[in-house]
């Protein structure tokens, strides 16, 4: 007689999918970074910057405001996922859309464990990259 426990058959039906991309290559040599953001109700969040690699986010708890270079700035509440490519796109938001409520939110990011993981982006680039950022 086995001393094993039977095992549930619920991890088959465990899992939902949130998010499915294809991102750009991934550098060789890259390493995976995993951060939680926790940013108080109303906080604009991080100033411009950028990733260079990409990065994989789901908000946890709250709503971020997200805007990336190309693209209109959207609301990404509470159990949806984002993604944003890294590299030369200028991430402008991820700060609480709500000044009610915290958010909280986790990201993976990938890329060369040489180079700084978010890079603010000067006043200067920013201006000269206008006409990249869609109004809402």
């Amino acid at each position: 007689m086995s001393n094993v426990e039977p095992r549930s058959s619920v991890w088959q039906t465990a899992v939902t999918v949130v998010q499915e991309v294809s991102p750009p290559s991934i550098p060789a040599g890259a390493h995976a970074m995993t951060i939680v953001v926790e940013f108080p109700a109303g906080d604009p969040g991080s100033p411009p910057h950028r990733h260079p690699g990409p990065a994989f986010g789901y908000v946890i708890e709250g709503e971020m405001l997200f805007e990336l270079e190309g693209q209109a700035p959207r609301v990404i509440r509470a159990g949806e996922a984002f993604w944003e490519p890294g590299g030369d796109v200028i991430h402008y938001s991820d700060g609480n859309n709500r000044d009610d409520i915290p958010l909280r939110f986790v990201v993976t990011m990938l890329c060369d464990p040489r180079r700084q993981m978010l890079v603010l982006v000067d006043e200067d680039e920013l201006a000269a990259r206008r006409d990249r950022r869609v109004k809402a």
